[in-house]
């Protein structure tokens, strides 16, 4: 397939049953009693973070590498030399195997365009991209673009994907029938030197300028979408840097060799960055991607660490409170 196919889905407005007056009041009062409680104490308004589970193991999973929020509490997570995917719930812990991908793919990272009802997935050594629809797992298109897809990000109108082989960035249009463009990266960026190159890519909310990892250099990068060139971002150092995830004026960088991640505050001209904090967890066992939902940090435990390829019993998703 070389376009993707008018699949959009629409979401469905939740219908919840109506209930007597009387119980109605009973709920209301409790929620106001519980959130009057949370304030004195000085907390916030919103559910506690320990109602979420830390660790949701992937069932089957032979490996693991991305991880995406999707609509509400919904997250998607790819067995990465298997290529499936896994549709699970952070809230519940409740997982299942959602796209049993066809033999010879892999899936590294992902995005969940959820205005669209399209799921993006880097291919990996397959030189490939993927896009399927959210809601039903189909195939909507494949384009072969070049070297290592290793990781992707959205903007209004696109989604783009790294290239850890090659100085490259490719753009697929986001509407049905775009066909895929090379960007090549010039400057800094393009160092081909070493080995992870590009990897991790996130976009500012306007879509003007991308961030990429680079993993080889341990460094942060902005590329212009239109020329590819690409300026560095002082004050960062990020050895072993992987999956990136911008997030409220804040990057979050996966750091897979000291298995945390790093929290990063931008300065308004993206030219600098200031480390705030890493976040750890004794749950993670190289966390190679990032995702945000909420008050918590996503991330999935690709297990490098048992070799390569890994030899884990089980992958997970860990999610922790963010600093």
């Amino acid at each position: 397939m070389d376009s993707i196919d008018d699949a959009i889905t629409q979401p469905q407005p939740d219908h919840a049953p109506s209930l007597p007056a009387r119980e109605l009041a009973q709920r209301i009062l409790a929620v106001a009693l519980l959130t009057a409680g949370l304030v004195a104490a000085g907390g916030a308004a919103s559910a506690p973070s320990d109602l979420f589970p830390s660790v949701i193991v992937l069932p089957g999973a032979t490996s693991a590498e991305g991880i995406a929020v999707g609509r509400g509490s919904t997250f998607y997570a790819g067995d990465f030399l298997a290529g499936d995917i896994y549709r699970g719930d952070l809230r519940t812990g409740h997982v299942e195997l959602f796209i049993d991908a066809p033999a010879g793919r892999m899936a590294v990272g992902l995005k969940a365009d959820v205005r669209r009802g399209l799921l993006f997935v880097a291919g990996g050594f397959t030189g490939q991209a993927y896009v399927y629809d959210l809601e039903t797992g189909s195939e909507l298109a494949t384009f072969q673009l070049g070297g290592l897809i290793n990781d992707v990000t959205l903007t209004a109108d696109a989604a783009w994907f790294t290239d850890s082989a090659l100085p490259h960035l490719y753009r697929i249009p986001a509407s049905p029938g775009g066909s895929p463009q090379t960007v090549v990266v010039s400057g800094p960026a393009a160092d081909l030197s070493g080995f992870p190159n590009l990897n991790g890519i996130a976009a500012t909310p306007d879509g003007r300028t991308l961030i990429v990892a680079h993993s080889a250099r341990g460094e942060l990068f902005t590329v212009d979408p239109t020329t590819g060139v690409s300026e560095p971002i002082a004050g960062v150092s990020l050895p072993t840097v992987d999956g990136i995830f911008w997030h409220g004026g804040k990057l979050y960088a996966a750091m897979v060799g000291f298995n945390q991640i790093a929290q990063i505050t931008m300065s308004p001209d993206l030219s600098q960055g200031t480390m705030d904090a890493f976040v750890t967890s004794p749950h993670f066992q190289v966390p190679t991607t990032v995702a945000v939902f909420g008050d918590r940090i996503v991330a999935v435990n690709a297990k490098y660490d048992t070799g390569f390829p890994p030899t884990a019993a089980t992958y997970e998703v860990v999610t922790i409170s963010k600093p």
